[in-house]
């Protein structure tokens, strides 16, 4: 059985159904802190903005856009895919994946889900429905179609010619970027409770590097499906079924041969590439993708602190806690200097690497936010709740009080 992770970290409700919805409820036992008030350093200029359908709404998905050279890529949950000109918001093409029911004539909901992956000319995203979707990059022409194991809950990963995907039953599953034909299987193991979410894996010198629900990172080979090594990360550890959740939701980052993993309720740990070994690891979990860059890691933990670490060792360099419990997105890097994360209440948050502190802040959209930002030709794109896609770019200079 899986959990869906709602608004209000550390909540979470049970479900039955293939798909999980977001609902209001009181707030409990988690505070949410209350916006920060700061000086802006720079102005934050809205390039464009364009609906893409109806969004995901209330449904915890990370259904986020891509880009290639000037397009930008974009869908919604029900099945509407637009390819959009990055520089002016234009829309190049649209494509339609939900199908008419026969007796209504009304659409019903392809549930695309995990993320967009686009790749030479072709364009990738999986469904709830655990139909993984290949479209042209130039008009949005299905090229295939395949059923996979189970819902394609992560964003597909293509290399080595292959197309890899998670599915929320534990299965990482290799098709063929040309065809979609499955060129092979591997059962990752899956616990009796989970996180509603998997890893997408990370690839490097052949391997296929991933997070389960089990708490545990596997390497896999990429051309035959079979297990190099398979370590666990997370310790079992407390009273209750939701405080011994140990799921690797995020993927793995892969940096000079080194794999840095984080499990939800337990470690952020560090593993020697080639054979698995724990070289380090520090107490701290997350669902959220983390960034690691310049000896450093940035990441969000599970309860929306902004924690920056140092990739030799783990030792905590900064953690900024004005945003608890805000429901924060996964941060990305804007302009070398900045994280940018943001939260369910439609603020975009614009964080000092070096040192955590707040430079800049911006209210978006009202529905609010769940899957990251993007950096796309110096731009910041943002898909709200709702469906709206925003670009935004920076000006520096002047400062506004807010």
């Amino acid at each position: 059985m899986q959990l869906c992770k709602i608004l209000l970290p550390g909540l979470l409700s049970m479900v039955f159904l293939s798909s999980c919805s977001l609902f209001n409820r009181d707030e409990g036992a988690a505070t949410v802190s209350p916006l920060p008030k700061i000086t802006n350093q720079f102005t934050l200029t809205k390039i464009w903005s364009v609906s893409v359908g109806s969004g995901t709404n209330d449904y915890y998905s990370y259904l986020r856009p891509t880009w290639q050279g000037s397009s930008l890529f974009a869908a919604d949950r029900k099945g509407l895919v637009k390819a959009i000109n990055l520089d002016t918001g234009k829309e190049i093409w649209q494509k339609n994946l939900s199908e008419k029911t026969t007796f209504t004539m009304k659409n019903r909901s392809a549930m695309l889900s995990g993320g967009l992956t686009v790749k030479g000319n072709n364009l990738y995203v999986g469904s709830e429905k655990a139909i993984v979707y290949a479209l042209h990059t130039d008009d949005g022409r299905v090229l295939w179609e395949t059923p996979v194991a189970g819902e394609a809950l992560s964003h597909p990963v293509v290399s080595d010619g292959l197309v890899l995907i998670h599915t929320s039953n534990g299965m990482l599953q290799a098709l063929d970027e040309e065809n979609g034909a499955i060129k092979w299987m591997l059962n990752l193991g899956m616990p009796l409770l989970s996180l509603r979410g998997e890893s997408a894996p990370s690839t490097a010198f052949g391997a296929a590097i991933i997070g389960g629900d089990n708490g545990r990172i596997s390497a896999v080979t990429m051309k035959q499906g079979q297990l190099i090594w398979q370590q666990p990360i997370a310790k079992v550890a407390g009273a209750s079924e939701i405080d011994r959740l140990n799921d690797v939701d995020t993927p793995p980052v892969v940096v000079d041969n080194i794999v840095y993993a984080v499990a939800y309720n337990s470690n952020l740990t560090a593993l020697d590439l080639r054979s698995g070994q724990i070289l380090w690891q520090q107490e701290i979990g997350s669902v959220n993708d983390f960034i690691v860059d310049n000896s450093r890691i940035y990441l969000v933990d599970q309860n929306d602190r902004v924690v920056a670490l140092k990739a030799e060792g783990g030792l905590n360099l900064w953690s900024q806690n004005d945003l608890l419990h805000r429901n924060l997105t996964a941060p990305v890097i804007y302009s070398d200097d900045y994280l940018v994360v943001g939260d369910s209440k439609g603020y975009l948050h614009w964080i000092n690497k070096s040192d955590g502190r707040f430079v800049a802040q911006q209210q978006v959209d009202s529905s609010g936010f769940l899957s990251a930002p993007i950096i796309a030709d110096n731009k910041l794109i943002i898909q709200a709740k709702n469906g709206t896609v925003y670009a935004f770019a920076r000006i520096g200079g002047q400062k506004t009080e807010i």
